[in-house]
């Protein structure tokens, strides 16, 4: 830790060294030398100090008439309690604001403690107490019941009454593996249905089309299938109300096919199959259905209730078919929405455009938007300055189930996040304060993410009566072995739930799922991507990787019983990439790493990857940085590395290395 002598600092202050110590002695820091160090952190908070301390004079002179004049007002005010709402952490800066005392006054008082807090840091509602007392304040928690929604509160999401819904267009996405063709069944649909002064095709502007079936309107989202039901779903938006599932008749279920049908069937979205591609030679559709059916997805015709319509994009076979099945599923959902309202709808997608600022693609889901309509999404606020439809053409009003891209918004907003239109600007700016205080408290709070740690906990609480799993492994046999036995897991008051299964590794869409279903993940034989590990930490998704099932399943069951004491927990200290391979007379083969993220150690246990499937974990033989055996190479730099009893490193091949770390339960 950087240290600071204090005449240094009392030159920064301008003050002389004896004046300083003499500062330091009444904070209760013992201090004699001007030659005396000071920690970084105790020096910042000093200086803090100091400095508000000589603003507070300033502005105690500038305003000694009207401070005298609230003194003598206080005192003839009666002595009552004050109190003081507040979460369970709170900034020093806001707590001081609350109290109508000066920050620096808090932070004397938090040092006094032994709390090293600058102005922008938070304390907890204990140590928010104690303050709180020694300027005359009854600090509390704010009452649970009073706690009222952000639309409530505004009132921007109320229910319609059933007299004003009119039938409204559905909203449909297009999901399915690569290459099963859903760009060019896309394409196919929106050129059949384009009028002949379109003729030439679309030039898409914004990430969502509309389509006319026999004069009725079918909107489809051009945005990602499996992004659009994980990001919204995780910010709790429901955009969808159908889900086409492309299939391609001559390859059959891909590993990406079965992960739409898990988010499909995790929003609880009806699917309608477009079997793809029967044109091909070697296509098969029994086969598909009956490939489908493994996955509980039973066509009409086999006395289920999916509906199957096979197509092909090329040679524009089915399409109207399709269509027509998208528009008999929509008529029995019964779509209504009021259009006589103030807009409620979700953001699709956003970004900052050079010349034309924060643009948002937004879906009207209720009431009608207007140019010059005041809105707000998040954080961010704003007129609409101007609005253009799926077309590029500028429009001036639109209603429910329509994709418009928005201009006039003072921020970019995220994904999924709900725009709603408000009445006026002040509203506007209310609610986008609010939603600031509410977005940076949930940032302070700490997740309530489940992870097996904590189930037990939550079961005996009554919170969780399904565990969502999501299980990856290296091959397709093991997950159905994982599945059987974690269903066999009896309990009863929580039942193990498996949402998806996959073969690879871990990665961000896995992620996204886990936090959308508030699932934990299981890996055999495979680790996350560099991607999925920060998505992780950031989303507080609980990913565990094992290399033996039963220890899996051991640990599930553990965990629902609350017994669950691990000693030991691996952290991942570094990644480090294979550039190279070097063949050593009698030492075998050695790998010319290039270290990525964290470092390698000497001492560390390595796990070899390939397409993120663990190959091999053992110890490190011998680790070098040219000539010279070192302890360990960080981040950014190469070096040579050989395993212990293992040769078969290859070029492209990834190093994780961790360590074993007690923890206290």
């Amino acid at each position: 830790m950087i240290k600071i002598r204090v005449y240094e600092l009392a030159k920064e202050l301008k003050m002389t060294s004896k004046e300083l110590i003499e500062k330091i002695k009444d904070l209760g820091l013992n201090i004699n030398s001007h030659m005396s160090t000071l920690e970084s952190e105790e020096a910042k908070m000093i200086k803090e100090l100091i400095e508000g301390e000589n603003k507070e004079v300033k502005n105690m002179k500038k305003n000694d008439k009207n401070k005298n004049k609230i003194t003598e007002e206080k005192e003839n005010e009666d002595v009552e309690e004050k109190i003081i709402e507040i979460g369970d952490t709170i900034i020093v800066k806001d707590f001081a604001e609350k109290m109508e005392v000066n920050p620096t006054e808090v932070i004397t008082k938090l040092i006094g403690l032994g709390v090293m807090a600058s102005l922008n840091q938070s304390i907890d509602f204990e140590t928010a107490s104690i303050i709180g007392e020694e300027f005359g304040f009854k600090v509390i928690l704010p009452k649970l019941e009073e706690e009222e929604d952000m639309e409530d509160e505004f009132d921007l999401d109320y229910e319609d009454d059933p007299k004003d819904l009119k039938p409204r267009p559905p909203v449909v996405t297009v999901m399915g593996h690569v290459d099963h063709g859903k760009t060019s069944l896309l394409d196919a649909i929106r050129k059949t249905n384009v009028t002949k002064g379109e003729a030439g095709g679309i030039t898409q502007h914004i990430g969502a089309s509309i389509v006319n079936v026999n004069g009725k309107k079918v909107v489809f989202l051009d945005t990602p299938g499996h992004e659009a039901f994980t990001s919204m779903r995780a910010r709790g938006t429901q955009v969808t109300d159908l889900a086409v599932l492309v299939v391609a008749a001559d390859d059959g279920v891909m590993p990406q096919t079965i992960e739409a049908i898990n988010h499909a069937k995790a929003a609880n979205v009806p699917i309608i199959v477009a079997i793809n591609k029967i044109d091909r030679p070697d296509s098969n559709v029994d086969r598909i259905k009956q490939e489908l059916v493994e996955y509980g997805l039973v066509p009409e015709e086999w006395g289920g209730d999916t509906i199957t319509v096979p197509v092909s994009a090329l040679k524009k076979q089915g399409i109207d078919e399709l269509l027509e099945m998208i528009l008999l599923l929509a008529e029995m959902q019964e779509l209504k929405a009021n259009p006589n309202r103030n807009m409620v709808g979700t953001v699709v997608e956003a970004q900052l455009d050079k010349g034309r600022g924060p643009v948002a693609t937004v879906l009207v889901q209720k009431g009608t938007l207007k140019v010059g309509d005041m809105i707000v999404c998040g954080s961010a606020s704003g007129r609409v300055r101007a609005m253009f439809d799926d077309k590029g053409k500028s429009t001036k009003k639109v209603g429910p189930s329509t994709p418009v891209m928005v201009l006039g918004l003072s921020e970019v907003p995220n994904s999924g996040d709900m725009v709603y239109g408000v009445d006026d600007e002040k509203t506007a700016r209310a609610y986008a304060n609010r939603r600031k205080e509410i977005i940076r408290e949930e940032q302070l709070k700490s997740s309530q993410k489940v992870s097996l740690d904590d189930l037990f906990e939550k079961i005996q609480l009554g919170e969780i009566k399904e565990l969502n799993v999501i299980i990856k492994t290296d091959v397709r046999g093991t997950i159905d072995a994982i599945k059987q036995s974690l269903e066999k897991l009896e309990h009863e008051e929580v039942r193990v739930n498996i949402i998806h299964g996959g073969v690879g590794g871990i990665t961000e869409t896995d992620i996204m799922l886990a936090s959308a279903s508030n699932a934990i993940i299981i890996g055999f034989n495979v680790r996350p991507t560099l991607n999925a590990l920060d998505i992780a930490k950031e989303e507080k998704v609980d990913v565990r990787t094992y290399r033996v099932i039963y220890e899996a399943i051991d640990d599930i069951k553990s965990a629902i019983k609350g017994m669950l004491a691990p000693k030991y927990v691996e952290e991942v200290i570094g990644r480090a990439e294979v550039r190279a391979t070097f063949k050593v007379p009698g030492g075998g083969t050695v790998a010319g790493i290039y270290v990525q993220q964290g470092k390698v150690t000497r001492n560390s246990t390595i796990r070899l990857l390939r397409d993120d499937i663990v190959i091999f974990e053992g110890r490190v033989s011998s680790l070098r940085r040219f000539k010279d055996d070192v302890r360990e190479v960080l981040s950014g730099y190469e070096g040579g590395l050989g395993l212990e009893n293992y040769n078969d490193i290859k070029d492209g091949d990834m190093l994780e290395a961790y360590i074993l770390k007690e923890v206290e339960r």
